[in-house]
């Protein structure tokens, strides 16, 4: 993948590393400061952690300032590659997700997990399911040498059908998993962590080209914002792995059942997506970038939301953190595969 490794940025090149780091320097900190950490897990305003909500904002709006929602307009180019995104995205992922996750979590994991442990862990795999990738597939997508204008299109609409399909689809998938949650709070989860970033990407990326212009805008000002959301995950990984050290450190293979199910459901949702895709013939700039956004998750809202919804040292928060730290090694696999079958 050495090619691949050359395109992207440092931060990005390593970003498998920096996530393991991250993730044992978290776990280390939670053991060594013990009660001392947990004060920040008290520093809630509702069901929000103020911290972690912080952060999660640093890691979403240098992706939402990017979205230029007028790129809708260009919809009609390709109608049936934005169709096999929609169908992928909101008609089979979430639930083959739920799917996933039932058989392994409550079934074939049945003897090592307790009900409550099983449904925690069900619920947070059903909350990445339900958050196709909104920000990293600008990465993929410059991998695979995706057409970049209708990797914008795609993502614009997704985000669109993701404020209005996230709650039902997620209030649907944990209700038949007997999972109960305040709708109130999934509503907040959405407007705190998509609509207020989304709103504040809209107005300053307008404000700014229209200041600036938009060679300013996307050769000086993005750059210099793109490292904000690496260090702002890595810093959420240490912060939700300093909370979860010292349950992984007494449970370390859970880390390994959990990452089962969320790596075959990677690689289902992303062969399925490339062989319709294929059968459509649709060409390859369009169906590697919106194989990639199926394939991956919108993981800073999935954390967001479980850490609103079951608390910070919840086995649904673990799930999403998880997720993170499979994603970049999985989709950089995917995205080797996606430009050695280039058409």
């Amino acid at each position: 993948m050495s090619n691949e490794s050359e395109q992207m940025g440092f931060f990005e090149r390593y970003l498998s590393l920096w996530v393991a780091l991250c993730i044992v320097g978290g776990i280390l900190l939670g053991k060594f400061l013990g009660s001392s950490i947990s004060v920040l897990s008290e520093l809630n305003l509702a069901t929000v952690n103020i911290p972690v909500a912080i952060l999660v904002w640093l890691m979403i709006f240098p992706m939402m300032v990017q979205i230029d929602f007028s790129s809708i307009k260009d919809v009609g180019r390709n109608p049936r590659g934005l169709a096999l995104t929609l169908v992928v995205n909101w008609l089979i992922k979430p639930f083959s997700m739920a799917f996933f996750a039932w058989i392994f979590f409550d079934k074939i994991y049945g003897a090592y997990l307790t009900p409550e442990l099983a449904s925690e862990y069900i619920a947070g795999a059903i909350l990445l399911g339900a958050a196709p990738c909104t920000a990293m597939v600008f990465v993929w997508s410059y991998l695979t040498k995706g057409d970049p204008e209708y990797t914008l299109v795609q993502v614009a609409i997704n985000d669109l059908v993701l404020l209005v399909a996230f709650i039902p689809i997620v209030k649907f998938l944990l209700g038949v998993t007997s999972v109960v949650i305040p709708v109130d709070t999934l509503v907040s989860s959405v407007v705190i962590f998509v609509v207020i970033p989304l709103a504040a990407g809209f107005i300053v990326n307008k404000a700014l080209i229209k200041t600036h212009g938009k060679d300013w805008f996307e050769q000086s000002f993005l750059p210099k914002l793109k490292p904000v959301s690496i260090i702002a995950l890595l810093s959420t990984l240490i912060l939700l792995f300093a909370f979860q050290g010292e349950k992984i450190i007494e449970n370390p293979i859970h880390i390994v059942l959990i990452a089962i199910p969320l790596i075959i459901q990677t690689y289902f949702i992303f062969f399925a997506a490339w062989i319709v895709g294929k059968k459509m013939t649709l060409p390859h700039c369009i169906l590697s970038p919106g194989s990639m956004i199926g394939a991956s998750n919108f993981f800073e809202l999935a954390v967001a939301v479980a850490i609103a919804l079951f608390g910070l040292n919840s086995g649904a928060a673990l799930v999403t953190v998880v997720g993170v730290l499979i994603e970049v090694p999985i989709m950089l696999s995917l995205v080797h595969l996606s430009n050695k079958w280039r058409y």
